[in-house]
């Protein structure tokens, strides 16, 4: 079975990413949208990411707009809404699948490593969160209601 490391991605600007550039980091990876409830969590994945990143954490930001067409943007405009909103610094990608035939390898990896409630896999809304340890192994998945900020301990018990 392939790891975390073998799976490449696309960036915000369409350029391919090997997640081994991330080998020894702490990953928070994150399914993002501008426009839902829980959007507001971006002012505390930058928090977090402003002060853990200089000890190992990265954090991953995928748009997805499979659930209520919350993400309706182009990648330009994600972009510019994250920046001019929140002041989002960490990496941000292209929008994704995170659910069904066409979900990102990336999460069909994530979602078959940790299963949420119950057993299941799918993603249930935007801003689930899955923690990945320095060695590339999916340790916690996190609900949409999540706040970043209760995940702190967790993260620094990884670094």
């Amino acid at each position: 079975m392939a790891t975390l490391y073998d799976i490449t991605v696309d960036d915000i600007h369409g350029k391919p990413v090997k997640l081994s550039r991330y080998k020894g980091k702490v990953l928070l990876i994150v399914n993002t949208a501008s426009k839902c409830g829980f959007t507001p969590q971006y002012k505390g994945l930058e928090a977090l990411h402003q002060k853990l990143h200089g000890k190992g954490l990265e954090i991953l930001g995928f748009p997805c707009n499979q659930f209520g067409a919350q993400e309706p943007g182009s990648e330009t405009e994600i972009e510019q809404f994250c920046e001019l909103n929140y002041g989002v610094t960490f990496p941000l990608f292209a929008k994704v699948d995170v659910n069904g035939e066409s979900a990102s390898p990336l999460y069909k990896h994530l979602k078959s490593a940790k299963k949420g409630v119950l057993g299941f896999e799918a993603i249930k809304w935007n801003f689930t969160k899955f923690l990945v340890d320095r060695k590339g192994q999916v340790v916690k998945r996190y609900a949409p209601q999540t706040e970043p900020k209760a995940l702190e301990a967790d993260i620094g018990k990884l670094l």
